[in-house]
C-alpha cells in the first residue's frame, strides 16, 4: 500500500478523548485528525447499538449497517473484554456488502487488497479488531496518530475535549461537505458514514476533505 500524506500535527491544540470504533465514521476522523493527542477509551461497560462494533455504508439500495455480534455475559462488561460472537460468517457477509457498495468506485482497487485479510482473521475481541482497523486505515491514509488508552474511566473529564458521544450514531449529529459517492445519482448525498467511504471515493484526497472539517 503506497503512502500519499505525511501528516503534520504541530499546529492542532486539543487533547481529545474518544472510543475505537469498528472502520470509525468520518466525524471520528475528523476529530482526531484535528486532534494535538488521542486517548482511546477502554475502561467503560459496553453499550450496545453503538458504533463500538458497528458501521454505516453506502449500498445500492442506501444506507446499509453492519454489525458484528458479539458476546457479554451482563450489563456490566468491559468493552475490552467483549469478545466477538464468530459462529456468525459475519466477515464473509461484511466483506461482500463491502464489495457490492464500493467495487465501481473510484480506489476501490487500489486499497481491497490491503482490507481484505482483515477479513480472512479470526479475531477474539472486538476491540483489538477495532485497534488494527484504526492501524489499517491510518496506513491508507497515509497518516499517523499517536495515541494512548485510558486506564480508569471516569464519568466525566476536564482535561481533554470529550467526543466518547461520537460513538452513538444518534448523538452525532455531524454535517459534512458533500463528496462523489458511488450511488449518489439514486439516493443522494448520505452523511457522515464510515471512512470507508471516504476513502474508496477520494482515495489520496480523504485527508485534505477531513482537515478541511472541524467539530
Amino acid at each position: 500500500m503506497q503512502l500519499f500524506f505525511h501528516y503534520n500535527r504541530i499546529m492542532n491544540t486539543k487533547d481529545i478523548l474518544i472510543y475505537p470504533t469498528y472502520f470509525p465514521s468520518i466525524s471520528h476522523y475528523i476529530a482526531m485528525i484535528d486532534a494535538k493527542t488521542v486517548t482511546f477509551e477502554v475502561e467503560d461497560t459496553f453499550q450496545k447499538q453503538t458504533n463500538r462494533n458497528r458501521m454505516y455504508i453506502y449500498s445500492p439500495n442506501g444506507i446499509q449497517l453492519l454489525n458484528i455480534s458479539v458476546k457479554h455475559d451482563s450489563a456490566n462488561t468491559n468493552f475490552k473484554d467483549i469478545k466477538i460472537d464468530n459462529q456468525y460468517n459475519w466477515q464473509k457477509n461484511h466483506f461482500k456488502s463491502l464489495e457490492a457498495a464500493y467495487k465501481n468506485s473510484p480506489f476501490y482497487e487500489y486499497f481491497v487488497d490491503d482490507l481484505r485479510p482483515l477479513f480472512e482473521k479470526k479475531h477474539e475481541f472486538i476491540l483489538d479488531l477495532n485497534f488494527e482497523i484504526f492501524e489499517l486505515v491510518n496506513e491508507a491514509l497515509g497518516i499517523s496518530i499517536p495515541f494512548e488508552k485510558t486506564t480508569e474511566y471516569f464519568h466525566e473529564v476536564t482535561d481533554k475535549t470529550d467526543y466518547r458521544y461520537l460513538v452513538n450514531g444518534k448523538k452525532d449529529v455531524t454535517q459534512v461537505e458533500p463528496y462523489t459517492q458511488v450511488f449518489d445519482d439514486k439516493h443522494g448525498f448520505i452523511n457522515n458514514l464510515s471512512v470507508l467511504d471516504l476513502l474508496f471515493n477520494e482515495g489520496r484526497y480523504a485527508v485534505d476533505y477531513l482537515k478541511q472539517h472541524s467539530l
